[in-house]
């Protein structure tokens, strides 16, 4: 083990002082948040300005919302119940771009909900929620304790949860975008596999070429020789992913500190509002009407995704490193083996759909049998992570990789019968049946 840490450490300093190596450290975490930007820039788009009908049949609002000094929204009111096929279909009701209900039930559940035609941006958002919850709260207090005691409700009230829907997609089936972060995710797994594990193959092929591999062998066994250059690559890739963790993360705390500050609360400056107000419409106001905020600060639970993330990667590095192994020691020279790297591509493939279909149908048969394969299951957990998984469906999940490392185990002993029966093999024709030789001795 000693001879194969050392081989690993030489591994893992030569890809440190490649220029490719240092110049995707950096630009890696750079891609990475430039999408994160746009993606949270895309969800401030829409439209400027909204007529919006209130449906307040018991008349709790008394038909006026204060507005505050912002042109773009206008309220209309009805104290009626306004179903929402109506309101879409009605010919009275084609002037409105929204419909918001209240109800008797606000003050238990303490939810509005906005169905739009148009997506607002969300300044429109932000405003639509503040005005709403400002009038309900000063109805409240004055009914029940007179207007006296506004400001000390003000206080202690809670928000309210504002849904916001489009008529066309009440329960936001379109809205996938948590499991679309997990499928991202699993796709960088991926992409660092096809990168570090063409490492593995190409190095040994390289060494083979050169008789480098013969001078090692003298001093180390093959399967020595196999462990170290697959650790080396493994820490390489760790340590890259350890830096794109760190650099991602400080570069979310400058978006929010700095580039994105006023989207965090500077909608409404020059507003005359008490500090608990702003403070209750800060963050978790914004986060409640923009979705990427509320996606990358909110909703993703970073202390359980990334150690899962880590610990995917590792099960499904150790099964997909020794494929990598067999087709480096089967090679006779740099142009040979692409026969046989095809089942790989074709693996990763797999994979990249079995993600996709555990977006879209998370709970099929298809997906719990990805979920188990060893080859397509770490795609498929990072989905499920980011989704969010219950105590039973984690524990199978652990199960899932412990499948995966016991297979990727017993891969890398048929590795090592064809790493130490190839390794020295030279301009040797390559079949099948030269392979399974290889493999019985």
């Amino acid at each position: 083990m000693k001879n194969s840490l050392i081989i690993a450490a030489r591994e893992f300093l030569e890809r440190f002082r490649s220029r490719s190596f240092n110049v995707m450290l950096v630009l890696g975490p750079l891609l990475i948040l430039a999408f994160i930007y746009g993606y949270i820039q895309s969800k401030n788009q829409g439209v400027l300005s909204m007529r919006v009908l209130v449906a307040d049949p018991t008349g709790l609002m008394d038909n006026r919302i204060k507005p505050i000094g912002k042109e773009g929204l206008s309220y209309a009111f009805r104290q009626e119940y306004i179903d929402i096929e109506r309101f879409k279909q009605g010919k009275e009701f084609q002037q409105y771009d929204a419909l918001v209900e209240i109800n008797e039930a606000i003050f238990s559940n303490k939810t509005v909900k906005v169905r739009y035609r148009q997506t607002p941006n969300v300044d429109l958002k932000v405003r639509m929620k503040f005005e709403i919850e400002r009038r309900v709260e000063e109805c409240l207090v004055s009914d029940t304790l007179g207007p006296q005691y506004v400001g000390v409700y003000s206080s202690i009230k809670q928000p309210l949860n504002f849904h916001f829907n489009d008529v066309n997609d009440l329960y936001n089936k379109a809205e996938q975008d948590v499991s679309w972060l997990g499928y991202s995710l699993g796709y960088v797994m991926i992409v660092f596999l096809i990168v570090f594990g063409t490492n593995i193959a190409r190095s040994i092929t390289r060494e083979k070429a050169n008789r480098i591999s013969e001078v090692l062998l003298a001093s180390v066994k093959p399967f020595e020789l196999m462990m170290g250059k697959i650790l080396g690559v493994l820490w390489s890739s760790l340590f890259q992913l350890f830096c794109w963790i760190v650099l991602v993360g400080l570069g979310l705390w400058i978006f929010q500190e700095v580039l994105l500050e006023d989207y965090f609360n500077g909608y409404l400056k020059g507003v005359q509002m008490s500090p608990e107000e702003w403070r209750q419409l800060g963050m978790g106001g914004y986060a409640q009407v923009n979705e990427g905020i509320s996606l990358f600060y909110n909703q993703l639970n970073y202390g359980f995704l990334i150690p899962n993330f880590i610990l995917f990667f590792l099960s499904t590095y150790w099964v997909y490193a020794s494929f990598f192994t067999i087709i480096g020691a089967l090679s006779g020279d740099d142009a040979d083996g692409q026969q046989f790297i095809l089942p790989i591509w074709l693996l990763f493939g797999l994979s990249i759909y079995a993600g996709y279909n555990a977006t879209l149908y998370p709970d099929s048969a298809w997906t719990s049998f990805f979920a188990i394969f060893p080859w397509t299951s770490g795609m498929v957990s990072m989905v499920k992570v980011t989704m969010g998984v219950s105590l039973s469906s984690y524990l199978l999940m652990l199960i899932s990789w412990s499948v995966s490392m016991v297979v990727g185990a017993m891969m890398l002993v048929l590795a090592g019968r064809v790493f130490k029966n190839g390794i020295l093999s030279y301009s040797h024709k390559l079949t099948l049946s030269l392979l399974f030789k290889w493999l019985k001795r």
